[in-house]
Parts: structure tokens; sequence; C-alpha cells
């Protein structure tokens, strides 16, 4: 704001034309200045990882608890005692001490205001008597399922557990890299993420063969066998149980045509920005040696296992990279590189920034304004511990985005807990999940709102 002393000759002049336009001070704005901050939203919470404002102007925030339960802050600020939904009793049973299964994901329908409609992602309990390809007696250890629900027709604050539609199930042979975003694009459709199935170098039970060769195993090169390791996309309005979207780079041929985009290890959290162009960013967990952010596109294959990062990977030894690897896949088409690539703490080269990358949004609330336009993220550990740290990136047309690390007032090196998850509401302001304990157990899961302090 220009200053009122170097303009005195226009007072008069400005003073008219703000009381012409009905100007008044936005009680919600910050000076760009403003150091970042962390407020406390709500705490004893087992193991939050998603958080979202459905689009129907209540401002309620709904914190999904890996455990099972949905729980609804108010708009005054409160929890409400009795969980939206608690989906335990469909869900296989976690290990405390770590499992990255269990309930993952929630997106609101966009007419949710008026159809009541919200989707799921939760893990159930394997079906039995599914065999294993290629792995005679072999059991799969759950089954991803994505299910549209209705809220209750007589309470907002309440869902119908009874109204599940199964939309997608997908026999998941390991507990971990099940993704777990579930989120609606601009364009409408429903995207989710589901992970390589698990157990490492996308190898073991449930891990077909692929292209590669040199790289044994590869749901995440696979488009055919399983939606393993890809990004879907489907339309939740039509079909049975939905239709595919025209433009799928696989509608109408061999390939599963829910595929939008694949060669993924664990794309745990993706987001679309609400602002610019509505770019579709992912966190890809790595192996050992590398993490990475990625710009999303349609028909895009993002590498794993031919690659970890922009590196060439080796499934005969995770902590060695191999020499070369092709550029390309069978299809001739391009393996893109990240926008953003770390290094993990395990990296025996050194300079490691942390373990497990967690996907994060676009800022675009008011709270912050020198964050307007910067893609926040985070690892969940800087070392193995509750040490949670979270990164600011500037987002670029071409090359690698110039990152680094995001410090908030009272937490000058890292959050002190376990970085679980990130939300973001309507009016783009974020939010941090996070817990003390690495696995779904204990009662020390909160959620921060980032704000100006």
């Amino acid at each position: 704001m220009k200053s009122f002393v170097a303009f005195t000759g226009m007072l008069f002049v400005t003073f008219f034309l703000l009381i012409g336009a009905g100007c008044k001070k936005d009680h919600n704005s910050a000076p760009a200045n403003k150091t970042p901050g962390l407020q406390l939203v709500t705490d004893n919470l087992i193991s939050p990882v998603a958080l979202a404002e459905p689009p129907d102007d209540t401002h309620r925030l709904f914190i999904v608890d890996e455990l099972g339960k949905i729980w609804i802050i108010g708009a005054d600020g409160k929890k409400l005692a009795a969980p939206f939904i608690d989906m335990a009793s469909k869900m296989v049973t976690l290990s405390p001490g770590y499992d990255e299964r269990g309930l993952l994901g929630l997106a609101f329908h966009p007419q949710y205001k008026t159809n009541g409609k919200f989707y799921l992602f939760y893990t159930a309990p394997p079906r039995p008597g599914i065999p294993v390809p290629g792995a005679p007696g072999a059991t799969w250890n759950s089954l991803t399922t994505i299910s549209e629900f209705k809220v209750s027709a007589t309470d907002p604050n309440q869902a119908d557990i009874n109204s599940e539609r199964i939309l997608i199930r997908d026999d998941h042979p390991y507990l971990n890299h099940n993704g777990g975003t579930l989120a609606f694009g601009p364009d409408g459709f429903l995207y989710i993420s589901i992970g390589d199935g698990g157990n490492a170098d996308d190898v073991g039970n449930g891990h077909v063969p692929d292209w590669y060769a040199v790289n044994a195993g590869g749901n995440g090169q696979d488009i055919y066998a399983n939606l393993m390791g890809n990004i879907l996309r489907i339309d939740v309005n039509g079909g049975a149980p939905y239709n595919i979207p025209a433009d799928n780079p696989f509608a109408g041929t061999a390939a599963r045509p829910e595929i939008y985009a694949y060669g993924f290890r664990n794309p745990f959290r993706f987001s679309f920005d609400m602002g610019g162009s509505h770019q579709l960013l992912l966190g890809d967990e790595g192996q050992s040696l590398y993490e990475e952010i990625d710009v999303v596109t349609n028909g895009g294959n993002y590498g794993w296992n031919v690659k970890e990062g922009t590196h060439c990977f080796d499934t005969d030894n995770d902590l060695l990279e191999r020499s070369s690897c092709p550029m390309t896949d069978s299809a001739g088409k391009p393996l893109i590189d990240p926008v953003i690539e770390l290094v993990n703490a395990a990296n025996p080269k050194g300079g490691g920034v942390g373990i497990a990358i967690i996907g994060g949004f676009v800022y675009r609330g008011s709270a912050l304004p020198a964050l307007q336009g910067k893609y926040i993220f985070g690892m969940l550990s800087r070392d193995g511990k509750a040490t949670g740290i979270v990164f600011s990136a500037d987002m670029a047309g071409s090359g690698m985005w110039a990152n680094s690390p995001l410090n908030f007032s009272g937490y000058p090196t890292d959050l002190g807990q376990y970085l679980k998850s990130f939300g973001q509401d309507q009016s783009g302001e974020m939010y941090l999940l996070t817990s003390g304990q690495e696995g779904p157990q204990g009662t020390s899961g909160k959620v921060y709102k980032i704000v100006a302090q």
C-alpha cells in the first residue's frame, strides 16, 4: 500500500474512492512478512490422515482417522461428540506399531450440498478363495475398496452407513503402499491413487511381470493385470457402477480403462491446485534413496520401478543406482521426471532430508500472503522419529522447483511429531495432521491450522 504521508495531496480522492467502492478492512489478511504459526484445531485423535471441508457452506471440517472414524469440527471450532461415520467394522484390523491400511481417503461430491454424496477409500478384509497370480498357496492381505455413501436424510452430521455403493474393489498383497487419496478434479471426475502393492522394490507376491525385465516385477509399469501403481479417473455420475471418461488414455483398449497415469510406488497424497491451471500435484514415496513430487498429466508414465526420482533404480540392491536405464517405456512413452526430488535419509550418499514424502497443497489462502501460490508439502519424519518437517516450493513452468524448509513459530527445526498428512479448506487455508506415534495407536493425533503469528 502506498504511504499516506507521501500522497497527502490525494487524501480526499482516495477517501472518496474507498467509500464509493464500499471498501473495508479485511480482518483475515496479514502482512506478507508475518511468521507462519500453528493453531491447534483439535487433539486426542489416533492417526489423522485426511481433512476436507464439504462444499455446502456449513464451514465444517471433516477429519479422517485411520482406524475408521471421521470426526466433524463444527463452524464454532468444536469437535462433535459422535463421529460422522465409523467404518471399523468393514475394515481389516490394523497393526498398532505401523500400518498403511485403514480408512485413508474422503472426497465430497461437487454437488454434495444437494445430493449428499461422499466417497471413501478403505481397506477391507481380503476375499476368501481368491488366488494370488504366480504364487500358489499365497493369500491376499486386504481389499482396496472405493465406495459411495450418502449423508443421513435427517441429520447432516451423520452418514448413512447402509447407503454404501461399492465402486472399486482391488486385491492388495501387502499391508503397505496402499495410496489412498480421493479427489474430484476440475473436470468433475473422481481421481484415485493406489500404490504398487507393497513389500519392497515392486516385487513379491501379487507383483506381476512387466516390460522391463532388468528389474523383475512391476505393478507400477503394468497397465493390464490390476489397478496398482496408478492414478485412476472415473465418472461417478453414471454407469454401473461408473463410467470411463472418454479421454482416459486407455479407454477402449485392452488395458485397464480406469487408469489416468501410472508408474507410481506409493502415491499416498495428491491434490488439485485451487487456482492457476488446477494442476494435479502428487507426492510419491521412494524406496531408500529419493523422494519425489510429480505434476501428473493424462497418460503419463512416472517411471517406477525403472526409476526412483530421476535416477535408475536397481531391484538387486536398492541402496545402489543402476548406471543406465531406459528413458521411455515399451510403448515409447517418456518416463516423466519429478518437479521436486529430495534425498531420503537412508541414502548412503548422505545429504538426506527425511523419510516418506507427504504430498500437500498449493496455498491459496489469505492469512499468509508470502505463501500465496507456493506448494506446501512435507516428510513424515526427518530421521525415523517424531520429527516431521514441512517444505515450501516455488512452482515453475519447467525444470525442478526450488524448495526449502518451512519453519513455524515455536518449531525451529521440526514439528516434534510425525507428519501424517495435510488438509485444505474451501478458502484455501491449510492444515497439518500429526501424531506422536508412527502407527495407528494412542491418542496423540492432532490437527493444526497454518496461521499468521
